[in-house]
């Protein structure tokens, strides 16, 4: 048999970039623990459309963990109360009945509020513009194989390329720093040999945007490593400053 919970909810409502934003309470009745966190907004958003009142607007895509288009503060937790979980994935049953939840869009400098819970993400792509690509030919699907690469080094590209570039990172840092998502596509790039070309150029190109955006920077908090969705480890902050300081040395892109 299905549980159902009912839930006070204290949201963020702003009508544009430049209004006054301000919070709203709504009820959530028999809510399924079945539900995703995104499914029950919905069922929020469906019962104010049959009020004539204006649906809650918040960001997704494909719902299932890739896109990271979803996001917003729960809590005071990005993407919720579980570690290494969207806020699409995070499921009502981690809730209990008559709980209040205080639920806000990223709060950054970079970060813009578009409407409501939604944020204008564009200065993640800007940062992957500025270098998040290789000039290597790396062949068809039958060439895979022709640059023999250590599996401990796979791996680890692997595993940084594993961001999704949601901006969890961004809003759990006291200091709004990307330097999380940044470290992981350099990261990614750096560990492989398709990606040595422009590593010198890649790393100061990207901090460098990242700065120029009005990100912060880095104070060893660990805040991002402890709600990213992907588990993206702060190891990758340490080759991100290697990389940096390589590229001092030996380049004169600085």
């Amino acid at each position: 048999m299905t549980k159902t919970i009912n839930l006070t909810l204290k949201i963020w409502r702003q009508s544009g970039p430049g209004s006054k934003g301000r919070m709203e309470t709504y009820l959530a009745n028999t809510i399924s623990t079945d539900m995703s966190f995104l499914e029950m907004l919905d069922v929020v958003n469906e019962q104010l459309t049959l009020d004539s009142k204006e649906p809650i607007a918040f960001d997704y895509d494909c719902r299932e963990g890739i896109c990271g288009q979803c996001g917003c503060v729960v809590n005071g937790r990005p993407h919720g109360p579980e570690s290494g979980t969207t806020l699409c994935q995070l499921h009502m049953r981690h809730f209990s009945d008559g709980d209040t939840l205080f639920i806000e869009p990223f709060r950054a400098r970079a970060f813009k509020i578009v409407k409501d819970l939604v944020i204008d993400r564009s200065p993640l792509d800007k940062i992957i513009q500025a270098g998040g690509y290789i000039s290597a030919n790396t062949g068809g699907c039958q060439d895979a194989n022709a640059i023999l690469i250590p599996q401990e080094t796979a791996e680890k590209a692997m595993d940084a390329a594993a961001c999704i570039g949601c901006g969890a990172c961004v809003a759990a840092c006291p200091n709004a720093s990307a330097m999380l998502f940044v470290s992981a596509k350099v990261s990614h790039l750096a560990l492989l040999p398709q990606g040595r070309p422009e590593a010198a150029q890649r790393v100061v190109s990207m901090l460098r945007t990242m700065d120029e955006l009005c990100f912060g920077n880095c104070s060893n908090e660990r805040e991002c490593e402890a709600e990213c969705p992907k588990e993206i480890s702060i190891v990758n902050i340490a080759r991100l400053n290697r990389e940096y300081i390589k590229a001092g040395i030996a380049s004169t892109v600085m």
